[in-house]
């Protein structure tokens, strides 16, 4: 389909005039291209990643590496997205600062270009096109965030980019849970 401007008009879900290089908590959500379980299992509530997911967790964990001025805290892989925090410092000794854009694309190209060279596959997107990120500004704001990341293998199921969530149906038709409904049909 050729490019029409009224149709395809990408808003930036960014904060006007805000500077994502300055000090903060930021809480970001990165999914998987059209929401497929690429990175692993939920298997009694915990995670077990294939090898996909050992490729961005290991690139999450770069990131410190790569951006000496910036903290990891909580963070989490899950089948078809990944939950972290990420902390920018004023530690910029080392190298030019960048923002919270940048380093999301880091880690996106990055395990892309991994993933891909392991599916021996080239160009085949890995992520979705952007990602969602809230800018935290308090402690109790930050200490719900940890909870809902450490807790999100357990919640998987209620999640709504649960897989058996999104099965079959559009958002705008508001079934969530009819995946499960479907399964429990079956049986």
């Amino acid at each position: 389909m050729k490019y029409n401007p009224n149709l395809h008009n990408r808003q930036s879900i960014r904060l006007k005039g805000y500077d994502y290089s300055q000090n903060g908590f930021y809480f970001v959500t990165i999914c998987i291209w059209q929401k497929e379980c690429l990175l692993g299992v939920i298997d009694n509530h915990k995670i077990i990643f294939n090898s996909y997911g050992k490729i961005v967790n290991l690139n999450w964990f770069n990131l410190k590496t790569v951006y000496a001025y910036i903290n990891l805290d909580a963070f989490i892989i899950m089948p078809n997205h990944i939950h972290g925090i990420i902390e920018i410092t004023d530690n910029n000794q080392h190298h030019k600062r960048h923002g919270l854009p940048e380093i999301i694309r880091h880690l996106k190209t990055f395990s892309a270009r991994r993933i891909n060279r392991l599916r021996k596959i080239k160009g085949v997107a890995v992520w979705q096109r952007g990602y969602y990120e809230h800018i935290i500004i308090s402690e109790t704001s930050l200490n719900n965030i940890r909870e809902y990341i450490f807790n999100n293998p357990i919640n998987w199921c209620d999640d709504e980019i649960y897989t058996e969530n999104i099965f079959l149906f559009p958002k705008q038709f508001n079934v969530k849970g009819i995946g499960n409904m479907i399964n429990n049909h079956k049986n």
